[in-house]
């Protein structure tokens, strides 16, 4: 395979180590979310992350398998599988890429929100209340406050029983925690309400995020090879340490194996109490596995990079199969030890939970030293670098790669002299500056992540099911790597248990309409396909697309050799989302 790139396009710069650090960022997401599964989940979160790992690194197979069939296709497994379903319907293929870009670009403003929050931390910190400099405060401004001052009367109400000295001393060291807070770190220039949509923040997290994302944009303008080559210094400095908080507490004795067992949900989410398999217990389990799926089933991003790689007949299958071993790792071994040596309970502090805690906790792991805690601070910010640049560098294939099949505008197939696909690149970032508005808060980032993985489990649904499709329909197109044909119709049945969490999960973080809004932004591509095919390119698609297909575009897109088996398909999963949104209940 020539390593020169096509006049204008992307260029054959990487082999299958390079795609494999590109996706290196997908072990850190584990991060993302871990304090929030182990809220809903329970003493049952770190069964979770494994069920899940599980169920990714199985459903892989099927991705590899189609990634080795395109050769000249980017964009990953969504672009490879919504081939398939184009026989069928004109708008299921662009409704599985643009599912699978919605749920992967958040990344970019998830995790520059969480690194804002450490960034903030550490430069503008906001002082503990039994903190030298506080004490020093309250000292010095005790006088000001007496049994009659409105806060502390206000305080005794709030809270009966209180003696009015106790009060006073509460009340002076709040004021104090105020007072000594700088001031950009509650900076807010204005917050703007969006019904339907949520608040949107223009604080100090925004700015902060908004610099970061910059930085990524800068380095990836440069093209794959040199991504790749941040990346690789990035995974390692990053991926080793967190390697070792998760073999260490096992080897030192510090897992607490009460906190691994007896395994069962909690009564009600974030309760930190053991509840039962009851309905409202598997709702809760089933929306830990919906949002871990999120993180786990992301090292698919390894064949995003298919049209780039220099070998793709023999690395399609290295990257993602070697990627998928290095999350197995990861996500085993990191939650498992987390909850061993946290406990439920530890693991529900509030900086656990938003993400700007866990540096700190897992610097702990390794001793109390507190230069050990502050290196994993730092390597913290690392880690979300790697997420956020492997974000930035899968997603924007996609919509280049949708852009050159003729399902989305045109704009987005543009790329540099260095071969990076600017209009993508740019798209993302512009919709990820309006995310990072609405994610400057705990609450907007649980939402967004709820709503973005609505679009996943969708992209998942149709992808696996594409597996057997192109085995019936394409039997004449080379596959440098087959998958066991047992594998590709079990995974074909693992769509329906996707199906599954989704509709018990998406509930199940707070929203109870984020599977409605996920399936109404979802539907924003039907009028943005219809304007890309029936008016710009008057219903036919790119030439280059049918060929990849072996196939022309006269009207006619091949056989349906599967007859009505997609239909059933879709209206069977359809059905499992719609029977498990009102079967299952969060607990009363």
């Amino acid at each position: 395979m020539s390593s020169e790139p096509n006049a204008g396009g992307l260029h054959r710069a990487l082999d299958w180590k390079g795609a494999f650090w590109v996706a290196a960022g997908v072990p850190p997401l584990v991060l993302f979310s871990l304090g929030g599964i182990a809220g809903v989940a329970g003493q049952a979160a770190f069964a979770v992350w494994i069920i899940s790992m599980c169920m990714g690194f199985v459903q892989s197979f099927t991705y590899a398998e189609m990634a080795g069939m395109f050769g000249n296709k980017s964009g990953g497994t969504s672009v490879y599988g919504a081939t398939a379903w184009l026989r069928y319907s004109k708008l299921i293929a662009p409704l599985s890429v643009w599912c699978n870009w919605f749920a992967w670009s958040p990344v970019l403003s998830l995790g520059c929100a969480i690194a804002a929050g450490y960034i903030l931390n550490a430069l503008f910190p906001i002082p503990a209340a039994e903190s030298q400099l506080v004490l020093d405060w309250v000292a010095a401004n005790l006088a000001n406050y007496t049994a009659e001052t409105a806060s502390v009367v206000d305080y005794i109400a709030a809270n009966a029983g209180t003696a009015p000295a106790d009060a006073i001393t509460a009340v002076a060291t709040a004021d104090a925690v105020t007072a000594l807070t700088p001031a950009f770190r509650v900076w807010e220039a204005f917050a703007i309400n969006v019904p339907g949509l949520g608040t949107l923040h223009i604080n100090s997290t925004f700015v902060i995020g908004v610099i970061m994302m910059s930085i990524i944009f800068a380095i990836q303008h440069k093209g794959i090879a040199s991504t790749a080559s941040a990346q690789k210094v990035l995974a390692i400095v990053v991926l080793v340490p967190l390697l070792l908080v998760g073999i260490v507490p096992i080897f030192t004795g510090q897992i607490d194996y009460m906190n691994v067992t007896d395994i069962v949900p909690p009564t009600a989410a974030y309760s930190g109490v053991n509840g039962a398999w009851d309905i409202g217990g598997w709702t809760l389990f089933l929306g830990g596995l919906y949002i871990a799926a999120w993180s786990t089933y992301g090292f698919e991003t390894a064949v995003c990079y298919t049209r780039e790689l220099k070998d793709p007949k023999t690395d399609t299958f290295k990257a993602i199969f070697y990627s998928g071993l290095l999350c197995v790792v990861f996500f085993f071994l990191i939650p498992f030890s987390f909850q061993g040596v946290l406990g439920h309970e530890g693991m529900l502090a509030t900086g656990i939970v938003d993400g700007t805690g866990i540096a700190e906790a897992l610097g702990g792991m390794l001793g109390s030293n507190k230069i050990v805690i502050q290196i994993f601070v730092v390597l913290m910010i690392a880690a979300l670098f790697l997420a956020i640049m492997t974000a930035m560098a899968g997603s924007s294939r996609t919509l280049y790669q949708g852009s050159r099949d003729g399902w989305l505008p045109k704009y987005l197939s543009k790329v540099n002299d260095n071969g990076a696909p600017t209009g993508a690149m740019w798209t993302d970032f512009g919709f990820n500056v309006i995310l990072l508005a609405l994610a400057s808060d705990v609450g907007g980032y649980f939402y967004v992540l709820a709503i973005s993985n609505v679009g996943y489990i969708l992209f998942n649904f149709l992808n696996l099911n594409a597996g057997w499709i192109h085995r019936i329909d394409s039997p004449h197109m080379e596959r440098p790597w087959k998958a066991p044909t047992a594998l590709i119709w079990f995974n074909g049945g693992l769509s329906f248990v996707n199906a599954l969490f989704l509709g018990a999960g998406a509930k199940v973080w707070g929203y109870s309409n984020a599977l409605w809004s996920g399936l109404i932004f979802a539907a924003l591509i039907i009028p943005v396909f219809i304007w890309r095919h029936y008016v710009v390119d008057k219903g036919h698609f790119p030439k280059e697309a049918m060929e990849d297909l072996g196939l022309t575009d006269h009207g006619d897109l091949g056989p349906r050799r599967a007859g009505i088996w997609p239909y059933v398909a879709l209206v069977a999963g359809a059905c499992v989302v719609l029977w498990a949104n009102w079967f299952f209940v969060l607990p009363g």
